[in-house]
């Protein structure tokens, strides 16, 4: 009997060693799974905070960008300006010019009129006066006439 109770113990034993040796390997197993489950989740968490930095930098690109066209478009907007108050400016002091040379020459044609008027009536009565000088000197002129005037030059 001695050799059926080692048979049996020796049986026991293998069986306890293959229910050690299966729980280790389900630890083991275990323990695997949860390293790899770990695992995936730093890779998920360095991908997430990948994609935000990522993110961060395309949505600061665009701000610097729309900031740098906004200013761009400021400073167009500004000479633009500039360019149509000069140009106002100069439409002004053009339309200023104009009118003084436009006074000026009615001025001169004001005051040439005025010579012109008063040296013709100088010449007509000098034609007159010798008209008349003339007709004393033929025998032709009124001498007593009260509808006729001298005139002295």
């Amino acid at each position: 009997m001695a050799s059926h109770n080692q048979s049996y113990r020796a049986g026991e034993t293998m069986g306890r060693t293959e229910e050690k040796g299966n729980q280790m390997m389900g630890n083991l197993g275990e323990t695997a799974q949860a390293a790899k489950d770990k695992a995936q989740q730093t890779a998920q968490a360095a991908k997430d905070k990948t994609q935000q930095t990522a993110q961060a930098a395309k949505d600061k690109t665009q701000q610097t960008a729309q900031a740098a066209k906004d200013k761009t478009q400021q400073s167009t907007q500004s000479g633009q300006g500039r360019a149509q108050e000069m140009t106002g400016q100069a439409k002004e002091k053009a339309s200023e010019m104009g009118q003084s040379t436009k006074e000026s020459a009615q001025s001169g044609k004001d005051n040439t009129g005025g010579f012109l008027q008063q040296t013709g009536e100088k010449v007509k009565d000098m034609a007159q006066g010798a008209t008349e000088a003339v007709k004393q000197t033929l025998g032709m002129g009124q001498k007593d006439d009260p509808t006729h005037q001298r005139r002295d030059y």
